[in-house]
């Protein structure tokens, strides 16, 4: 495989190698100024939208419309914005503190928040001219607007680019007529300001619409399973007059907006999970030290305790990874003089790691749902209780399965974009698949075998997550190679390939934080029983993939294969559950 590095740090870079711990960030970097903005947002949270939350459930929505008001005088609706228009300016990384602690501590109005900051406002931050983010931008940073993204519609959900809302150009070349509906907008109710998606020619085009115009409407609150605080309407655009100088970006290339802002709320909706994960497991651990049962605190449980302790590695896994994506968007857009029209720098920058943006979601959402479950089962009977806060957190979480995308869109977007990036030469996958094969077949490779250092309290798991790499790349490979450019039909095989790559990126994410932390032991043990986890979770994913591709003794020798690449000698999870269950017990929540 390549030697150069640099390649690591890219987009898609890690199925390519592993970057230098060094290279990494990771929680345990952020400084003392960030991390009084994510207290100002905690505070924020607590203190403010906590006491409203059964308010909020019940949609009386003026408290969520005061709530943005007060967040904007605060700073944390400009945390994204440059200071030439009000905002805070703050790096992705800080934005990602205020987005898990309003995730955290906020509920359901948190999608109101992140809709406004994320998909509702980062359009004109990185796709408007100079003039659009002078007129919108200062009163989006202080509240006194808020904004809603309107893309979907109800015959274009997944198939975004099936959106039918029409844009005609008046006959004096003014403003265009808009016609159409949007479907499932947050913040429809109250937003002052919608990005919304419409057709000119061929391809769709973005358009800042403000709610005053004439023939802009929206319908009633949908009732929903979850996020019930959060405002979702139908938004309707009769003969809307919008004008010219309100397009977004070139006309007939909106759908590079749409994308790359998806890409930016994925990671985000991943952001908000963690915060939620780190909420559940505080009211678990504090529950289950509080609830007795035969005469003693259910903590006191082995079983518990494992539930605890799987929830605590899981969300460290997640957050090792939220971070080191953040640390790599933020990289991407330093260089961007946002204050001008960078719309097309901005794209290839966000785009560069738009496969860790499908990851993220995919795996933000899924460990959200796991901890929400847990957390229900840890809580008995009393967590189907609207009465405790589990049960409104186990249906809130369902959701994020299906928004930005959903999770199975997700996973083929996952090694399809890895694919075309590498057939346009923007990394050389084709030829670490290839040197792969060639020595799966013609060397005896050493698949980890080799002594650990006697300072890596981690030789063995890196071993493991090498082998995970070569894993990925040996079922991305073969399916590639037997099916060409019909490979997007084999929707199975690209999810089994998606599924190989999201447990490398998370394994991987935990070992490097790990490493540059100076192996911590409950970070040695929480990523231990992760990166086992992944390998037992990647050998029958990797199985039922091959036997979709090969059969007879070809398929029994790269079976062999798969058995010498997950071979390892196991750990004591029970041992390393329980102690990592105890951390949990003795901060009464998450302990890192």
């Amino acid at each position: 495989m390549t030697q150069d590095a640099t390649l690591y740090k890219r987009g898609g870079g890690f199925l390519l190698g592993s970057p230098a711990a060094a290279d990494v960030f990771t929680p345990e970097d952020l400084d003392s100024e960030q991390r009084l903005i994510g207290e100002t947002a905690a505070g924020f949270a607590k203190e403010q939208v906590e006491p409203l939350l059964e308010n909020i459930e019940n949609r009386e929505h003026e408290h969520s419309v005061a709530l943005m008001r007060q967040a904007g005088e605060l700073g944390l609706l400009g945390a994204d914005i440059p200071a030439e228009y009000d905002g805070l300016g703050l790096t992705t990384t800080s934005s990602t503190l205020i987005t898990e602690m309003l995730g955290r501590y906020a509920g359901s109005f948190s999608l109101t928040f992140g809709a406004h900051t994320g998909i509702g406002t980062l359009p004109i931050v990185y796709f408007g001219n100079e003039d659009q983010k002078k007129r919108f931008l200062p009163k989006l940073a202080s509240g006194e607007w808020i904004a809603a993204y309107a893309l979907t519609e109800p015959d274009a959900g997944s198939d975004a680019l099936a959106a039918k809302t029409t844009a005609v150009l008046s006959d004096d070349g003014k403003h265009y007529v808009l016609n159409g509906q949007k479907q499932w907008i947050t913040n429809g109710s109250f937003a002052d300001v919608f990005i919304v998606y419409a057709r000119v020619n061929k391809r769709i085009t973005a358009f800042i619409v403000p709610r005053e115009l004439e023939g802009v409407s929206v319908g009633p609150e949908v009732n929903k399973m979850g996020i019930k605080g959060s405002s979702t309407t139908m938004v309707y655009l009769d003969n809307v007059k919008v004008p010219v100088e309100n397009v977004l970006g070139e006309v007939d290339r909106g759908h590079v907006i749409a994308f790359n802002v998806l890409n930016l709320g994925r990671w985000k909706l991943a952001a908000g999970a963690l915060g939620a994960c780190k909420a559940l497991i505080e009211v678990s651990a504090k529950y289950a030290q509080e609830r007795k049962q035969f005469g003693v605190p259910i903590a006191s449980f082995p079983l518990i305790q494992q539930k605890l302790a799987a929830m605590a590695v899981r969300t460290f896994v997640l957050e090792s990874t939220v971070y080191r994506t953040a640390g790599q968007l933020t990289e991407a857009l330093s260089g961007l003089d946002l204050a001008k029209d960078v719309s097309k720098e901005a794209g290839d920058a966000i785009g560069e790691f738009a496969v860790e943006a499908y990851i993220n979601k995919v795996l933000g959402s899924e460990v959200l749902d796991f901890v929400a479950d847990e957390a229900v089962q840890i809580h008995g009977g009393y967590g189907y209780m609207q009465e405790y806060v589990v049960e409104r957190a186990y249906r809130d979480a369902r959701i994020n399965r299906i928004f930005e995308g959903t999770n199975e869109i997700n996973r083929l977007l996952i090694p399809g974009t890895m694919l075309r990036r590498a057939m346009k030469g923007e990394l050389p996958l084709l030829e670490a698949m290839f040197a792969l094969q060639k020595e799966l077949t013609e060397f005896v490779p050493s698949f980890g075998d080799d002594m650990p250092a006697p300072d890596d309290p981690l030789a063995a798991e890196r071993g493991i997550v090498d082998n995970l790499r070569k894993l990925t790349l040996m079922v991305a490979g073969l399916a590639a190679q037997k099916h060409m450019e019909k490979i997007e039909q084999e929707q199975e095989l690209l999810a089994s390939a998606a599924d190989l790559g999201i447990l490398l990126y998370a394994a991987e994410s935990a070992l490097l934080r790990t490493e540059k932390a100076g192996y911590p032991e409950l970070f040695v043990h929480m990523t231990k029983l992760f990166v086992h986890e992944a390998a037992d979770q990647a050998e029958p994913v990797a199985r039922r993939a091959l036997a979709a591709l090969e059969e007879g003794d070809t398929l029994r020798v790269q079976l062999s294969v798969v058995r010498r690449l997950t071979r390892r000698d196991p750990v004591n999870a029970i041992a390393l559950g329980r102690g990592v269950a105890a951390k949990v017990l003795e901060a009464e929540g998450y302990p890192v």
